[in-house]
């Protein structure tokens, strides 16, 4: 079970909060907010 939460939570931070090249150093959901505004 815990190794399930932590791998939960590496995936969230690897597609949510990861910083991104290809996003213009962006994090995948400072993108979308960018885009969005």
């Amino acid at each position: 079970e815990e190794l399930v939460n932590d791998i939960d939570q590496y995936m969230r931070f690897y597609n949510e909060e990861r910083y991104q090249e290809k996003l213009n150093n962006l994090a995948p959901i400072e993108y979308r907010y960018q885009v969005v505004a």
